[in-house]
């Protein structure tokens, strides 16, 4: 009981870090901005209040326009591509899924490509589209990969993975298909695909709000459910608990989580198999407080990823994904050596 009061205690801890992770990373960039400069600036936008900005009309216009807006997409999607990798480790029983199983990442992928293959002969601004047509995308991969392990007779979760992965493979060619009849166009997708958050502004946060609260609202609801998920199929039924509703219902809402997230930011991985590893050793294995740590912390990982992609070699900047990978790789390896020892 001692360790389970404790163990709320990291919920404050994590805001406070995911905070000044935040501040930083309003902070840092070509133009100074002071924490007590940012604090200031941003209670004079509360109506009635006493304090006024120290910052110059170009200084606010950097903080509020360009770098806040990126802090607070970045933390959006760190902390939905993190819930979204525990929900699905503590579905599928298995410390290697990621957020990507099930289709979504390949959707995702192939629905960018076409806009930016073909968007310029229908649209004036394609560009535009892309978060949409990604959305779109991840959701109809995650439908495919539902459709076809349902048509499969099989409703555990083996079969749902083996769905997934064929619903990738497909999608998956079909982008490189595409990618090969508009070889133009290579470039554009390939800086879509890799990830990023560099021209992500308060109109991509405001679009995937809505889905994100709700994908988010779900998944935080589910911690207990899926504890129980965790005794075994057959103590949970023993119970009362629909093992299989609950399934649904988790897959949905990350599924759900993980489309808001790739469609502002590209692919992004490693983010759901690192964070909540992390957490789980920091806070224990009850779902109830992974969720909502794993959110705080992978919205402060990917913040502080984000300020490493746009300062080491700056002007220019690093997609995000090839810095994930430096981070996601030799910890991937780590995982596997302690699953392949623990299953000895």
């Amino acid at each position: 009981m001692r360790h389970k009061r404790t163990a709320w205690l990291w919920l404050p801890l994590g805001l406070a870090v995911l905070g000044a992770c935040m501040l930083l990373g309003v902070a840092a960039g070509a133009a100074s901005l002071g924490p007590g400069d940012i604090a200031a600036a941003l209670l004079s936008r509360i109506p009635f209040s006493p304090v006024g900005s120290p910052l110059s009309g170009l200084q606010e216009s950097v903080l509020l326009e360009l770098r806040l807006p990126r802090v607070v997409l970045g933390a959006l999607v760190g902390g939905l591509l993190a819930s979204a990798g525990a929900a699905y480790q503590g579905v599928f029983r298995n410390p290697l899924a990621d957020p990507y199983l099930l289709g979504a990442a390949a959707g995702a992928g192939l629905g960018a490509t076409l806009v930016l293959a073909f968007g310029r002969e229908v649209l004036s601004s394609p560009g535009s589209v892309v978060p949409v047509a990604a959305f779109a995308g991840a959701l109809a991969g995650v439908a495919a990969a539902y459709a076809l392990g349902s048509a499969a007779g099989g409703n555990g979760t083996a079969t749902l993975v083996l769905a997934g992965v064929a619903v990738s493979s497909f999608l998956s060619a079909a982008q490189n298909l595409v990618q090969m009849i508009r070889v133009e166009e290579l470039r554009r997708i390939y800086s879509w695909m890799l990830g990023g958050l560099g021209t992500g502004g308060w109109d991509d946060v405001t679009m995937i709000a809505p889905y994100a609260a709700a994908g988010l609202l779900v998944l935080m609801g589910c911690g207990y459910l899926l504890d129980m998920l965790a005794l075994g199929d057959e103590k949970a039924l023993s119970l009362g608990l629909n093992a299989t509703g609950v399934r649904l219902l988790v897959i949905s809402a990350a599924s759900l989580a993980t489309a808001a997230a790739v469609s502002v930011s590209g692919l992004i991985g490693f983010v759901g198999i690192v964070v909540p590893h992390i957490v789980r050793r920091l806070v224990g294995t009850g779902y109830r407080m992974i969720l909502p740590m794993s959110l705080l912390s992978g919205a402060a990982f990917l913040v502080l990823v984000d300020i490493a992609a746009r300062t080491v070699i700056a002007p220019a900047e690093l997609p995000l994904g090839v810095v994930t990978a430096f981070v996601g790789a030799p910890f991937f390896v780590f995982i596997l050596r302690a699953t392949r020892s623990r299953a000895t």
